[in-house]
């Protein structure tokens, strides 16, 4: 059994769903790890970070642990899950060394991660814990669609839809790129938010990047449909002045 001084928890960030866009320190924290555990929902089904995993570790290395991701409303039916997690996980470390937990997106950006590490803490003393950073969603979006996230000296408003569309609105009705996670549900309320600032013209969205079943479109196109809950919107600000306006 390894010495708990020794036990090390690596949260690795393994981008928005394209294998190709985890970085080779990713790569090499998956791999060094003893043994490299996944979310998935109490449904079953295969998730984007263990569908990303799989292409750089042998399954038999890769630990499925189940999180309640799609709980929203029951928030005790989802601390019990969180708690459950990190039972597992903290029996990990005990039986290993090293156990890394790959997540989509960054470990450090709206991640399961997050709440794992301080459950975890909690039971395992001395316990190490590091990230290794991702590609996020909005990077991959802007790489695909061309929409530029800012420039000099804008800022840039990153909001979780499931916050509220008020939230949203908001964050558009002032200055710089506003990009919206999380809005699939609401994207009826979404794409009202965005006419009523002036902002819908140059906005994008995005969902699946990198998968077979990728979708980039203008929110121009937006419909009020729901779309898959894991959309990602970039709305630039309108920008005048050339090249070099912002700065």
């Amino acid at each position: 059994m390894p010495d708990v001084m020794s036990s090390r928890l690596v949260g690795v960030g393994v981008g928005p769903g394209d294998p190709e866009l985890v970085t080779v320190k990713g790569v090499n924290a998956l791999r060094a790890a003893d043994v490299v555990v996944v979310p998935v929902l109490d449904t079953g089904e295969r998730g984007r970070a263990e569908a990303t995993v799989l292409h750089y570790v042998p399954a038999a290395k890769v630990v499925r642990v189940v999180f309640a991701l799609n709980e929203r409303t029951d928030r005790a039916r989802r601390e019990a899950a969180w708690d459950a997690a990190g039972e597992r996980v903290a029996e990990l470390l005990r039986e290993h060394g090293a156990v890394a937990f790959a997540t989509i997106g960054d470990p450090n950006v709206y991640s399961t991660f997050t709440y794992l590490a301080q459950t975890v803490a909690e039971s395992v003393p001395e316990l190490v814990v590091e990230t290794v950073p991702g590609i996020t969603a909005m990077q991959d979006l802007a790489a695909r669609s061309g929409a530029v996230l800012t420039e000099g000296t804008e800022p840039l408003t990153l909001v979780p839809v499931t916050a509220g569309a008020a939230v949203l609105k908001d964050a558009l009705a002032g200055p710089g790129t506003v990009v919206a996670y999380k809005f699939g549900r609401q994207a009826g309320e979404v794409a009202e938010a965005l006419r009523e600032t002036g902002r819908l013209g140059d906005a994008v969205w995005g969902s699946a990047l990198g998968l077979a079943e990728e979708s980039v479109r203008p929110a121009a196109e937006l419909d009020g449909a729901p779309l898959p809950y894991l959309s990602t919107l970039i709305a630039p600000p309108r920008r005048d002045g050339g090249r070099g306006g912002k700065l």
